[in-house]
């Protein structure tokens, strides 16, 4: 029985051993996600492209969208519709990882949106992946049940 009770320690730690094996990585990926947040919150199109890997891809309102460089992708407007909803800021409420690897991080979030008094216009989940690719971390994916 003991070495059954021993098996079952090993298994459970593995897990644990993994997440401080690349806490470096987790540490680099939820620091994208905030400066992502603030970008995004700063309405800085450009500044935010550089939170991001490329190609990007969002899965988002029932479509995929896949944006080859960081032009295509800050060169759109997406404040309108958000403002239009009364939207004027949005908060990370969770983010919890849920698979790490030296070079790749899926982050489960939960975040809300706000309007310019502070109050709650929507709270949505997402995924979010985040990529090294050549030297740089940044969210190369991203799927989220928001509209």
């Amino acid at each position: 029985m003991s070495k059954l009770v021993l098996f079952i320690l090993i298994l459970l730690a593995l897990p644990v051993a993994t997440a401080k094996e690349h806490q470096q990585s987790i540490n680099a990926a939820q620091s994208v996600l905030d400066d992502f947040m603030r970008e995004f919150n700063n309405r800085d199109l450009p500044e935010l492209a550089k939170t991001l890997n490329y190609p990007h891809v969002r899965f988002a309102s029932g479509t995929v969208k896949v944006f080859s460089t960081s032009e295509e992708f800050s060169g759109r407007p997406i404040y309108a519709s958000l403002i239009a909803t009364g939207w004027d800021h949005s908060h990370w409420l969770t983010r919890e990882v849920v698979l790490a690897s030296s070079k790749k991080i899926h982050i489960a979030t939960t975040f809300s949106r706000f309007d310019q008094n502070n109050r709650v216009i929507g709270t949505y989940q997402s995924l979010y992946i985040v990529t090294m690719v050549d030297g740089h971390w940044g969210i190369q994916a991203r799927s989220s049940l928001a509209p």
